[in-house]
């Protein structure tokens, strides 16, 4: 049941107004988003008065004082880790040797590594340069468009914050109150839905175009090929094996499994002599750099957050959007949009934090399951990291290959389109998410 009956009627003046086109107005100036985020809390704090500046500097510690927080530059450190020993590299080759009998199989192989990535690491940036490296150039030498290489490495690493674990559902679950641990396994069946949805886009697109043959191979050879890559590189999945056994049986948090994770890729990359103490500096360096830009979002978010909780904001956009309809499916349909739109033009986080606690007001006025809502949000922002033309994934990969981020977004089109299904889907259906949780969240 639809429920319409808030108390009072909430009058958002100059004091939300401004400190929201400041905002706008910083990060179109490409000011850093934790100082935009920063500048616009306490401008709406100094003309609302709700709340005293000095609880600002509180607020900001407060905000990233959380041991699950911890999880998130742990599980960055062991996707760089990855890439430094060459492990990922064994993703591709037991990638390849499992789809390098269909048509189109390096292109499917792609996407599959892009999984075992996200796997890992959480991030979709990362996973995007990472993977792009390593198959765009092959890509293309297997027939494939660049533009169209690049536009299925981005599509693909939209995994990287959908296949849990994942750094943004640690964030909205630390935002929102809910356990980290549970958004995985939520997100497990939905965030292999929208690879196979990837996948699919790129079978259905290889036998309308023909960029890629197969290798015609014998059950027999295809075996052969598979073993051969799996006695190579089956090491390279204990890492990946701790972190899903680790999370999943509830015997290690999702912290605990990112530091087992650490110490246990560097003690491989020790063993293989592919990784030295010469390489610890830049690689803590790169790590840091990345964690830098999630924390202090989160951090200036704090205060922001209570600003606007102070001030009504969640009850007025309740409100004004019900007062528009009552439908529950348009609704949906409206926060889909939003999300997507805003995954467009801001990261993972920035989004979360501004964005979940006035969204989530409006799904539970509609009846949303908390579970189901966290991962519709992840997922449509994941969409927005391939929708043209502002994708952040796009520019990933313009930025590393070259290409026109125009004509990557053009054949990013296919996989926006068969991903959306997949977020509406999630909307629609809460059994999508909810299948593998305990009776309690159903």
């Amino acid at each position: 049941m639809l429920w319409n009956s808030l108390n009072q009627t909430v009058e958002l003046g100059w004091d939300f107004y401004l400190p929201v086109i400041l905002f706008v107005g910083l990060i179109a100036l490409a000011v850093p988003v934790w100082a935009a985020i920063g500048t616009a809390a306490i401008v709406m704090l100094i003309m609302s008065g709700d709340l005293p500046l000095s609880l600002v500097g509180e607020s900001l510690f407060t905000g990233i004082d959380a041991f699950a927080l911890t999880a998130v530059p742990l599980f960055i450190l062991t996707g760089d880790v990855l890439v430094r020993t060459g492990l990922s590299r064994k993703f591709l080759d037991v990638a390849e040797a499992l789809t390098c009998f269909a048509k189109g199989g390096f292109g499917s192989a792609t996407v599959l590594v892009c999984g075992m990535f996200a796997a890992i690491s959480g991030s979709d940036a990362a996973g995007a340069a990472a993977v792009g490296r390593m198959t765009i150039n092959r890509l293309v030498e297997s027939g494939y468009p660049r533009p169209y290489a690049c536009a299925l490495v981005a599509a693909g690493a939209c995994t990287g914050i959908l296949i849990p674990p994942s750094i943004a559902y640690i964030i909205i679950g630390l935002v929102l109150g809910i356990s980290a641990s549970t958004l995985f396994l939520a997100a497990l069946i939905p965030g292999l839905a929208i690879l196979v949805s990837i996948l699919i886009t790129n079978i259905i697109m290889n036998r309308l175009y023909a960029y890629e043959g197969g290798g015609m191979m014998t059950m027999g050879e295809w075996l052969a090929n598979l073993g051969k890559a799996l006695r190579s590189g089956w090491y390279a999945f204990i890492v990946p094996g701790i972190i899903f056994y680790g999370i999943f049986s509830g015997r290690l948090t999702p912290t605990e499994a990112g530091a087992t994770a650490v110490v246990v890729t560097i003690i491989m990359g020790f063993i293989l002599r592919t990784l030295t103490l010469a390489d610890f500096p830049s690689m803590l360096v790169s790590s840091a750099k990345v964690n830098g830009v999630i924390l202090p979002i989160i951090a200036f978010s704090a205060p922001l957050a209570e600003a606007l909780a102070i001030m009504g904001v969640p009850q007025g956009f309740v409100t004004s959007v019900t007062s528009l309809t009552d439908d529950p499916y348009l609704l949906i349909l409206l926060m889909i949009g939003i999300l997507i739109a805003a995954g467009c033009v801001m990261e993972t986080t920035p989004n979360i934090v501004i964005l979940a606690p006035i969204l989530k007001p409006l799904a539970d006025n509609i009846g949303m399951n908390e579970i189901q809502f966290c991962i519709m949000m992840i997922t449509a922002l994941g969409v927005g990291f391939i929708t043209p033309p502002l994708g952040l994934n796009l520019f990933v990969v313009s930025g590393i290959t070259g290409e026109s981020i125009l004509k990557i977004a053009a054949r990013a089109v296919p996989f926006v389109l068969t991903m959306l299904i997949v977020v509406i889907l999630i909307a629609y259906v809460p059994a999508v998410s909810t299948t593998l949780l305990p009776e309690i969240y159903q």
